[in-house]
């Protein structure tokens, strides 16, 4: 879900080139029609707008097109600085990746009960680590992701059910998401794709991308808050 650009594309194209049978989804009809044409044998494909209210049940045409679902892969989400904090930005952001986080993710969940498990892999972020004053919603609703996830593996456990969970967290990235501040050691999106291929075929847990990051996080973890509230991380250059 999300495999029309970004992160997305990139590791939608790295399954696929592994051989996999793949359902890609997103807004971008040509972008869905580039996987298609490539891997016709392998690839189906849906328009998929994850904050509209059809949005689980287009996922649900997808896998009977697939012939089933093994692992459901959610890369979909929005964000942007907004220092302003004009009110539509954050709201859209809370849409997408909190609403509609909830509702595919919630969906898939549900496929996997009724399948007798599966696996529910999400690319969060390490912004939701602390919140990051020149972009709100997008470090809130990341939070907001991390502990979903940890919440549905503490149900699937308590259910006895056999459902695998990976909490994907990366660093920066360089996509045209973090194109608006200044951002230490951006990644490219390949690198990141290869490291959630890694993660998700060997049903990792929780993983942070990449080790730079692993220390950065740390780093910020032990920041007193009084501190924190003063560094001007992700800043306008």
């Amino acid at each position: 879900m999300g495999a029309t650009s970004g992160i997305g594309f990139c590791t939608a194209e790295r399954f696929l080139s592994e051989g996999y049978t793949v359902g890609v989804a997103g807004r971008r009809s040509d972008k869905l029609q580039y996987f298609t044409e490539k891997y016709p044998e392998r690839c189906y494909s849906a328009e998929i707008d994850i904050t509209e209210d059809d949005a689980a049940e287009r996922l649900h045409t997808l896998i009977e097109a697939t012939g089933g679902m093994d692992v459901y892969l959610h890369v979909s989400g929005i964000g942007a600085q907004n220092q302003a904090l004009a009110p539509e930005i954050e709201i859209n952001t809370a849409k997408t990746n909190s609403v509609g986080f909830t509702r595919m993710i919630t969906a898939a969940y549900n496929y996997f009960v009724s399948a007798g498990g599966g696996h529910i892999a999400a690319v969060s972020s390490i912004a939701g680590t602390k919140g990051l004053g020149a972009a709100p919603a997008y470090s809130a609703t990341k939070r907001y992701q991390n502990i979903y996830i940890d919440s549905l593996a503490q149900l699937s456990a308590i259910r006895k059910l056999p459902i695998k969970f990976t909490d994907i967290r990366p660093g920066f990235v360089d996509t045209p998401l973090l194109k608006q501040g200044a951002y230490p050691m951006l990644m490219k999106a390949e690198h990141v794709a290869t490291r959630i291929y890694k993660a998700v075929t060997s049903r990792k847990r929780r993983i942070t991308i990449d080790w730079r990051y692993k220390i950065l996080v740390l780093i910020w973890k032990s920041i007193p808050e009084y501190i924190w509230e003063r560094l001007p991380v992700g800043r306008k250059k």
